[in-house]
């Protein structure tokens, strides 16, 4: 087996511009972009549990205008959704409308802080390109919780919130 050592400033630096991904390490979406109007998979990244606690529930609210929401049940975790009427109607593409969809899906499980876990939903995205989807979650623990739900306000990113939502961000269909 071989080692390669890496010493002074080189590796500083390294570790300098690696630290700040290991301390804001946030729940994510694997894709930050998807076209407008499809229908989408969302992966909700989850890499870490909470100061060293396990992850028990991983709660995510959908986006108004998000439709047909289909959860992937994990093995070991419960799967629940939460149905309610939407914000607003939104064509079914047959003629009709959809009034009322899943609001919230929630996997209540184990998961531990040392490991790393995907949440998969399939959806129905809105067909308006740029716009942005937030994803808020709340990640319960055995002890502590982190709350993923904050939007940046006009003029902010992600970057200036400790626990920014997930977004999804909208394009033209090519």
């Amino acid at each position: 087996m071989s080692v390669i050592r890496i010493g002074g400033a080189p590796a500083l630096a390294l570790l300098i511009a690696c630290a700040p991904a290991v301390v804001h390490a946030h729940v994510t979406l694997e894709s930050r972009e998807a076209p407008a109007g499809s229908y989408h998979k969302v992966v909700l990244r989850v890499p870490h549990g909470c100061k060293g606690s396990p992850t028990l529930k991983v709660r995510v609210r959908v986006p108004d205008g998000v439709t047909g929401v289909k959860a992937q049940p994990k093995p070991g975790w419960e799967l629940a959704t939460v149905k309610g009427k939407l914000a607003k109607p939104v064509d079914d593409g047959h003629g009709g409308q959809i009034t009322e969809g899943v609001n919230e899906v929630t996997w209540s499980g184990r998961l531990l802080d040392e490991h790393y876990d995907e949440f998969v939903m399939r959806v129905k995205l809105p067909d308006a390109p740029d716009a942005v989807l937030h994803w808020p979650v709340v990640q319960e623990c055995e002890v502590g919780v982190h709350r993923w739900i904050e939007i940046p306000a006009p003029g902010k990113s992600a970057d200036d919130y400790p626990e920014p939502a997930p977004a999804l961000r909208l394009k033209a269909r090519n």
